[in-house]
């Protein structure tokens, strides 16, 4: 009963996270001037659209997922440079506005006495909060990259694209191998932010 509950909670969580996350990459892209997403179809917050099988699959699993990555050609942009990094902040500022929305109706005691009701509304706090920052990691594929590489000076990028190639073998070393770490880092930052949205013990 609690696994089943706790599914309750993560799934339409995560699905509303990936989706306005990946969302608002399209969208900030498209309003650069870059057709892609749109001709993609990913311009829309149907999750179905943006979903990952193998990234689903570890939702259920392991409670942590990822979707498809919104395409973009960042030879459509007037300044490639600036818009890479609009269109990088896009899905992180969106998770975080995301969360600062769901949080206040639990925060004002809106939800009433609807515990499943309320266990997903926080659900949707907390992993909106946990992918925003996640995603800002500066490490590729992630969006914290597409950041760092706009601050970057033009005699960096050849490490930089070193770093792209096995960026994914980096990341994965730090989830799993230095998870303890990861998790010391991660850890408070995740705490600042639910007190912030949701001060007291509304969340524990």
């Amino acid at each position: 009963m609690a696994a089943l509950l706790d599914i309750l909670f993560v799934l339409p969580a995560m699905l509303i996270a990936i989706t306005v996350h990946e969302y608002s990459h399209g969208r900030v892209a498209d309003m650069l001037g870059d057709p892609t997403p749109r001709m993609s179809g990913r311009l829309t917050l149907n999750p179905i659209k943006h979903l990952d099988v193998l990234g689903s699959l570890m939702i259920i699993i392991a409670h942590f997922g990822w979707a498809k990555p919104v395409p973009v050609n960042s030879r459509y942009f007037k300044d490639p440079k600036r818009d890479m990094l609009l269109v990088g902040v896009a899905g992180p500022i969106a998770n975080f506005v995301t969360a600062v929305i769901f949080s206040f109706p639990v925060r004002f005691g809106l939800l009433g006495s609807n515990i499943i009701l309320k266990g997903i509304f926080l659900y949707i706090v907390m992993i909106n909060i946990a992918l925003g920052i996640f995603n800002l990691i500066p490490v590729p594929p992630l969006d914290g990259s597409h950041i760092l590489q706009a601050f970057l000076p033009p005699s960096a990028m050849p490490a930089f694209r070193w770093f792209q190639q096995y960026g994914i073998i980096i990341l994965f070393l730090v989830l799993f191998v230095f998870r303890g770490a990861f998790s010391a880092i991660i850890g408070p930052i995740m705490n600042l932010f639910m007190n912030l949205l949701l001060p007291g013990s509304a969340w524990q």
